[in-house]
């Protein structure tokens, strides 16, 4: 297979200022695409798991002493390969290895309370060191692990003092998809969406001939828990990203919110145009907005690469990804957003064998055929890794586009919001917003995002 070189300078230079920067809001990602099955049933699939790796290690294929695995996983539209996998791994070595998933937006309360039991995960995931600050007694020093010496650049491990305290496993980027026939139905290409202006253009035209064509410019907003991430947390980074530009930052406990007119306007213009009313979006889910894209009811869906097998059925010739533009001077050199909130961590409390059959497994992931071949291709990573293969991944061959026209990828800042709480905040102010859109209550955006900064992030000290 052929492999790919994943890092550019610019690359290099955006995870370089994402892992300094620091990752928080460990509940919720963009990686959460999909709800996975309830947690309770992944409970019930993981005791069962661990009672096959308890019957192996007394007596089945993996001898007594050889440790086993037990992987938390954070990706729930990645479950049904990292079961796979683990399978596939156990034939080979004889090692058990149980991989539970979290629920969407529930990896950390999941985290929680897996680690308070005898058989804690060994090795499990934070999203940089704001979700690290929880978990670094927890955290094996991956420093002379196997697993860093395949690592593309130190940038991507995540850096505890001296400790390196986790490494990331994918790097993902999220901007507006699109369906590429549905847009030249209207009579526009990408070509002609270089800015916010020329976007709103283009948006405004569909929804003012949606009956005639037939469908509507977005997707459904949704702000139930699957969904409001792409909002409170993604779609909030293109404010907070600008600012700390301007001011030659990487964090801050107060935050200015010089951005949130351009976090308002493009907020109205998903809102207005979509194939819902903005009074509905509170109840709206993921699902909804998958499917109005799948079923081309919609040109546009704001999400990331990892959502490319739930919506392939559009074809790969029809999808394309655009930055998110929101009105700021130069926009037109930006590219998608580019990073990581994906770092692996083996639990420095498990057992020494514990310890090193889980080192052996990652190292396996990534350097090993069938291994590599899974992450990506069958889950459609991009792994910060020397044994990185080609994507399958049409978005993400996409978003590469940026890079090799010389974009300027806007870094994933979300990663230094104070709280989940903040996010929770800001999400229902948005919501209330977009059911009565009046200055008065986007003042109220504008606390909860300014003024909930400087609480949460003096509450985190």
């Amino acid at each position: 297979m052929k492999k790919r070189q994943i890092l550019s300078a610019a690359l290099a230079a955006v995870m370089m200022a994402g892992t300094v920067a620091g990752c928080g809001g460990s509940t919720d990602s963009g990686t959460d695409s999909k709800a996975a099955d309830s947690a309770a049933a992944n409970t019930e699939a993981a005791a069962a798991d661990t009672a096959a790796a308890e019957t192996a290690s007394d007596g089945g294929s993996a001898s007594a002493g050889e440790g086993k695995v037990y992987y938390l996983n954070f990706k729930p539209e990645a479950d049904e390969y990292w079961q796979d996998l683990a399978e596939t791994y156990t034939e080979e070595t004889g090692v058990p290895v149980t991989v539970l998933t979290a629920a969407s937006g529930e990896y950390e309360k999941t985290l929680k309370s897996e680690m308070a039991k005898t058989d804690a995960p060994t090795l499990f995931q934070v999203n940089g060191p704001v979700g690290l600050a929880s978990w670094t007694d927890y955290c094996y020093d991956l420093s002379d692990s196997a697993i860093a010496g395949e690592l593309t650049d130190e940038s991507f491990a995540l850096m505890d003092g001296s400790k390196m305290a986790g490494i990331a496993y994918v790097i993902e980027n999220y901007g507006i998809i699109y369906n590429k026939a549905l847009l030249e139905e209207a009579g526009y290409t990408a070509e002609d969406i270089t800015d916010f202006d020329s976007f709103k253009a283009v948006v405004e035209d569909i929804t003012a001939r949606k009956d005639e064509l037939g469908f509507s410019a977005f997707t459904s907003a949704g702000m139930d828990g699957s969904s409001d991430w792409r909002f409170k947390t993604h779609l909030a980074n293109l404010p907070i990203y600008y600012e700390y530009k301007d001011e030659g930052i990487n964090n801050t406990d107060a935050i200015k919110g010089t951005y949130l007119d351009n976090y308002r306007q493009i907020w109205d213009l998903y809102i207005n145009n979509a194939t819902c009313e903005p009074t509905e979006i509170s109840i709206k889910t993921a699902d909804d907005a998958t499917a109005d894209f799948v079923t081309e009811e919609a040109v546009f869906y704001q999400n990331g690469t990892w959502e490319y097998n739930n919506i392939a059925d559009i074809g790969d010739e029809n999808l394309g990804i655009l930055p998110i533009y929101i009105g700021v001077e130069g926009e037109e050199n930006q590219g998608v957003c580019t990073g990581t909130e994906n770092y692996w961590c083996v639990n420095a409390k498990a057992s020494e064998e514990d310890i090193q059959a889980t080192l052996d497994f990652m190292y396996w992931c990534v350097t090993s055929e069938a291994g590599v071949e899974a992450m990506c291709h069958d889950m459609g990573f991009v792994i910060p890794f020397a044994s990185n293969l080609e994507s399958e991944n049409t978005l993400v061959n996409e978003a590469n586009k940026y890079l090799d026209e010389g974009k300027t990828p806007v870094t994933w800042v979300f990663s230094t919001m104070p709280s989940e709480e903040w996010k929770n905040g800001v999400g229902s102010a948005l919501t209330a917003y977009a059911a009565d859109q009046t200055d008065e209550n986007w003042e109220k955006v504008v606390t909860a995002f300014v003024d909930g900064w400087a609480t949460e992030a003096a509450a985190a000290k």
